[in-house]
């Protein structure tokens, strides 16, 4: 019998939701086709542009908030803002980008969620 693993643990690591053992990604955002572990076939998740526009929201509020109060508190020249914002904006949607595509594909695990049927 396959325990499950922690929710948490296989989004931030990025393992399989069903054995927590095998990678769930080949690289650093390609899904891998099957979990090494287990055998679970990954094709049936689809996280489609969830990830996309949940790192634009999350990132976008983040750099604007600092812009800002960077703006308004020193008020530098333009070339310090991008200096700061483009290497910043980079990191975080690289990290959020794989955490958010991890999320949804193991959230879709756990729920069962998949495409509607009609009988």
């Amino acid at each position: 019998m396959i325990v499950p693993p922690n929710t948490a643990k296989a989004i931030l690591i990025g393992l399989c939701p069903r054995c927590g053992q095998g990678p769930l990604f080949h690289g650093y955002i390609a899904v891998q086709k099957h979990c090494p572990a287990c055998g679970l076939d990954y094709s049936i998740f689809d996280p489609g542009d969830g990830p996309a526009v949940f790192g634009i929201l999350i990132v976008g509020a983040i750099v604007c908030g600092l812009a800002l109060w960077v703006e308004f508190t020193f008020q530098p020249p333009l070339w310090v803002h991008a200096l700061l914002w483009v290497p910043l904006i980079v990191f975080l949607t690289a990290i959020f980008l794989r955490l958010s595509k991890s999320a949804l594909l193991v959230l879709q695990y756990k729920h069962k969620a998949g495409e509607g049927r009609l009988d």
